[in-house]
């Protein structure tokens, strides 16, 4: 081979090398874009769960406070509710007092008619009577027992003898639990 042949085929394989190194570079750089891309897409996943986070929080913040909101409005006269429940007591005991006596029926009228206004007043805010009568079952969840006494049968064990006290609801919530006397 000649000096020629020699340095042409040394040139040649520069320029291969060379050839060969800018591919390699190209590939780097393109390994490099597709990493940068790959950070990028990574970062915009996590910013997007962190986004679809704080929104499902602040949507479950919404309904809390609403409800909330809703619980206060419905409860929030119950202290103006436990304080006049005695004085509907009053008003039950003075309506048994007075049909017992006769001479008093424009008397009896008057309380009752103010009595009945009393009530649909607070039953149109949510102030329910609980019904109980003698011979339910007696529960502890909706029944403060004052008192047992011996049944007068058998039948009676257990259950509701006397009612001493109503009990009242204000919405869903017990705001009195009805005092009875148990059987024994």
């Amino acid at each position: 081979m000649s000096k020629k042949d020699k340095a042409n085929d040394i040139e040649n394989s520069q320029a291969n090398a060379d050839v060969q190194n800018e591919a390699v570079g190209v590939e780097e750089q393109v390994v490099e874009e597709q990493t940068v891309e790959e950070k990028l897409q990574g970062e915009l996943k996590q910013e997007k769960d962190k986004f679809l986070r704080l929104f499902a929080e602040f949507e479950n913040y919404k309904r809390r406070t609403a409800k909330e909101r809703i619980e206060l409005f419905s409860t929030a006269s119950e202290d103006v509710m436990k304080t006049l429940l005695p004085v509907l007591d009053d008003f039950e005991r003075a309506l048994t007092h007075i049909e017992e006596d006769k001479e008093a029926e424009e008397l009896r009228k008057g309380v009752l008619l103010i009595y009945q206004k009393l009530v649909n007043t607070l039953e149109q805010k949510g102030l329910k009577a609980m019904k109980v009568e003698k011979g339910d079952a007696f529960n502890a969840d909706n029944h403060e027992a004052i008192t047992q006494i011996p049944a007068p049968s058998n039948d009676l064990k257990g259950k509701i003898i006397d009612i001493v006290e109503k009990g009242y609801t204000l919405g869903e919530k017990i705001i009195r639990f009805p005092k009875v006397v148990i059987g024994q």
